[in-house]
């Protein structure tokens, strides 16, 4: 990438493969897809099980009662549980319900079909191209998402 252009392109590219990714693979698991702030929240607490709120809003930079809003939405549609937390009572600790991890598996299961299927229309130096980028975009992915 040597200018601006080519970051713009980039970025471009990979919103809207991550947008028609999402669209598809709710499409196939037949439900609405969730607000983005949301699947990150539910991404969260899979990867950091009884995180609190506070914690989250920091993970996610936004604000306390952002997360509070997310949360109160989610739990309502039955995909995460607010635990006490035991040794202070006015923290929630965050966890996901079975039927979000449910939801999550079978959208990562649409989600690898989808990839695998466009994948396999490709040129095979084509397929290799972009199997070779996936480390220098995890990488890339570290470097945007900073400090914790």
């Amino acid at each position: 990438m040597s200018d601006g252009s080519d970051a713009d392109r980039l970025g471009a590219v990979i919103s809207d493969v991550h947008r028609l990714l999402r669209r598809s693979a709710n499409q196939r698991a037949s439900r609405t897809a969730l607000p983005d702030a949301q699947v990150e929240l539910l991404l969260l607490i899979r990867a950091q099980p009884g995180i609190s709120v506070k914690e989250a809003a920091g993970r996610l930079r936004t604000a306390p009662n952002t997360v509070s809003t997310l949360v109160r939405d989610l739990a309502t549609a039955g995909l995460i549980d607010r635990e006490r937390d035991p040794a202070d009572g006015r923290v929630a600790r965050l966890r996901l319900t079975p039927a979000a991890q449910d939801r999550m598996i079978d959208y990562a299961r649409h989600r690898t079909a989808l990839l695998t299927e466009a994948l396999a229309q490709l040129d095979p130096d084509a397929r290799a191209a972009l199997e070779a980028a996936v480390p220098h975009l995890d990488r890339l992915a570290v470097l945007l998402r900073g400090p914790a």
